[in-house]
């Protein structure tokens, strides 16, 4: 982490895109592992709060916390033991009060062959960017890390050639480390989303008629919003606030279609004791009123 010209100007979009500092790894490689520490920064123009792209890896590994660090415009925060692994091409930045403890690597893409990176998932962009290993994991990954780092340091003991392939080999038994944990943490957090998700959907299908309020599901389940949020949207692609005002205009379609309910008792019936109100919240999903709806039913 240090002075490089910046490459380019991004994508268009006013974010740069810095470039891997080859030139100042050790002996020229194509990776870099060392402290974090603080003032570091890719360039002299990307300071640590300010949102950025790098074209390379990087691995966090957090002796201190809490650390809050942005990625793809998600705040995560991090403490003692977790990692943050940050892909090519994701906006990320640093925050500007949190101190930033611990070892840092990096690596450049196509330093390691085509079967590695397939093996350990560099490019899934799906898997999580913070992980929280358990102590057993954690004590494999810091072993693995502090040899890779004795291998990039000791820069005498081979010649150049053997020292890279050395480095490879080191750095592969790492990250697949780094990748199990990765995929174990993205499933346990998938079937967590499932049985939230499920415990959501539920409460819903008992309650819509009454209850249109998110933060009202959230506390009756002991979620935060911010859970469950995260677990509708992975198991919907929708906020819970529009989970719910689906199940609300479909039973409005229901009883419109199928009943001969005047329309305020059918928005009543849903949770709208103001006819006036029911009427705009249907026409907003639906693009119709109530009344029009039911007449184009029954032509």
């Amino acid at each position: 982490m240090t002075d490089r010209a910046p490459r380019g100007e991004g994508d268009g979009d006013g974010i740069r895109t810095f470039a891997f500092p080859a030139d100042l790894s050790v002996c020229g490689v194509g990776m870099q592992v060392g402290p974090m520490g603080a003032g570091r920064t890719w360039h002299v123009d990307a300071p640590l709060h300010r949102v950025h792209r790098i074209d390379f890896h990087v691995v966090m590994l957090f002796d201190d916390g809490p650390v809050r660090h942005m990625v793809d415009f998600a705040e995560h925060e991090a403490t003692a033991g977790d990692l943050l692994w940050i892909r090519p091409g994701q906006v990320h930045r640093f925050s500007r009060t949190s101190e930033y403890r611990g070892t840092v690597l990096t690596m450049q893409p196509g330093f390691l062959p085509r079967a590695t990176v397939e093996a350990t998932g560099l490019y899934r962009y799906d898997l999580p960017p913070l992980l929280h290993p358990d102590e057993a994991r954690l004590a494999g990954l810091r072993a693995a890390l502090a040899q890779l780092r004795h291998e990039y340091e000791d820069t005498t003991t081979l010649p150049l050639t053997l020292h890279t392939a050395v480095l490879r080999h080191s750095l592969t038994a790492f990250l697949l480390r780094l990748s199990h944990l990765a995929a174990s943490s993205a499933e346990a957090a998938r079937q967590q989303a499932d049985t939230t998700f499920t415990l959501f959907r539920d409460a819903v299908e008992k309650g819509f008629a009454a209850n249109h309020s998110v933060s009202a599901y959230a506390d009756a389940l002991g979620y935060s919003r911010r859970t469950l949020v995260r677990a509708v949207r992975t198991a919907t692609g929708e906020t819970p606030k529009g989970f719910i005002d689906k199940r609300v205009v479909l039973e409005a379609k229901r009883l419109l279609a199928h009943t001969d309910m005047p329309v305020g008792r059918v928005g009543a019936a849903v949770g709208f004791p103001d006819a006036a109100n029911f009427s705009k919240f249907f026409q907003l999903h639906t693009g119709q009123t109530p009344v029009t709806f039911r007449a184009e039913l029954r032509q």
